[in-house]
């Protein structure tokens, strides 16, 4: 019967590809009979959840059979405190990808544009796509840098935001605060910013910014940050924006209710004050970052030095092939090609030991 059914989609549906994330372990584990898997491809946090949040949920369990906070109203202060914002200011998601998704519905429309440094995180992309607008593309320059006055170059009555993730996936690089002051000062006053800083807290470059100076400010920017990475929440899907109060009106009126589940409200709200933690997990980047830094030098294979919890480095025209053969090993990484960077994999910083064993693998491999 199905054949004879002609259900048609939206148009803009057919320029969106579904979101690829990095292959879970358990799937390896079926699928080649591997004991043991090290799984480097998804920038989580190797030393896990902030404990904070684990005591926090705890406490918590047994009020699950209740419907959460839809104004997540202990969170936003709790955020608010630490960060120095008003409450007013944020809004919690389900995960920063919601929060994307907002901002594409609430100012977008079909044929407007929206402009992106390439490569960089995909779900940008997905967001115009929904909506129907057109993306810009502005290549990132030497050793993946931002070109800032490019994006200003191709700013037009039709362009109606620019995505800038800092530090940028996948490549580590970061946009300096002089130059997002620069790209803010000369943009049209009608273009919105969106200012991802997942992976801020392991930024420790002294011109790097977060850009929340600029929330408190008042200019038109939209700051989206995290518990998935440096506190370890991934898996409880949760992040926030932080936004002036004169755009974030727009965006709330687009936003479900209880998007943000009850437990991953108590976590966060824990977590957010969890300076042991962080610090502990920017001191193993730290360190896991050099670790890798020494072994690509041994193997002379270029990198870009990162300011995240990932390393993008070239293996040449046989990175598919590596990357295949380090899953027989049992060793989880991201492949390039996601980012039309065929001669590239990802590679998350882990703990020591699954570096360690990273290295070997791929040592093993390059010189067989």
């Amino acid at each position: 019967m199905s054949e004879n059914i002609e259900i048609r989609a939206r148009e803009t549906i057919q320029n969106i590809q579904p979101y690829l994330p990095g292959k879970p372990i358990w799937e390896l584990q079926s699928e080649r009979g591997l004991a043991q898997v090290i799984k480097l491809a998804s920038n989580e946090n190797p030393l896990g959840p902030s404990p904070y949040a684990l005591k926090a949920l705890n406490h918590s369990l047994t009020d699950i059979h209740r419907y959460p906070d839809a104004n997540t109203s202990i969170l936003r202060k709790e955020i608010a405190s630490k960060l120095d914002v008003k409450p007013e200011q944020l809004i919690i998601t389900n995960g920063g990808d919601e929060l994307i998704t907002l901002v594409s519905e609430s100012f977008l429309e079909p044929g407007d544009e929206i402009i992106i440094p390439s490569p960089s995180f995909s779900e940008y992309e997905f967001g115009a796509n929904l909506m129907g607008a057109n993306i810009i593309k502005v290549p990132l320059g030497e050793n993946y840098t931002f070109n800032v006055d490019t994006m200003i170059e191709k700013v037009t009555e039709r362009t109606k935001i620019i995505c800038i993730c800092s530090p940028n996936n996948p490549t580590g690089t970061y946009l300096s605060k002089a130059n997002l002051q620069h790209l803010l000062e000369a943009l049209p006053k009608d273009v919105l910013v969106l200012f991802d800083t997942a992976y801020s807290q392991y930024a420790v470059a002294e011109d790097y910014t977060n850009g929340l100076e600029f929330v408190r400010a008042g200019y038109p920017i939209v700051v989206l940050q995290t518990f998935s990475k440096v506190y370890g929440l991934a898996g409880l899907r949760v992040g926030f924006g932080a936004v002036p109060e004169f755009i974030i009106q727009h965006i709330l009126k687009v936003k479900e209710p209880f998007n943000v589940n009850a437990l991953a409200q108590v976590a966060a709200a824990a977590a957010i004050h969890d300076d042991e933690h962080v610090h502990l997990s920017l001191q193993s980047n730290i360190k896991g970052r050099k670790q890798l830094y020494r072994a690509f030098k041994e193997l002379s294979l270029p990198f870009i030095e990162s300011m995240s919890n990932f390393v993008l480095v070239e293996l040449g025209p046989n990175a598919k092939s590596v990357y295949e053969q380090l899953l027989d090993k049992g060793i989880i990484v991201r492949y390039g090609g996601t980012w039309n960077l065929p001669c590239h994999i990802r590679v998350s910083v882990g703990t020591k030991f699954e570096n360690e064993v990273f290295i070997q693998g791929l040592g093993e491999i390059m010189k067989s």
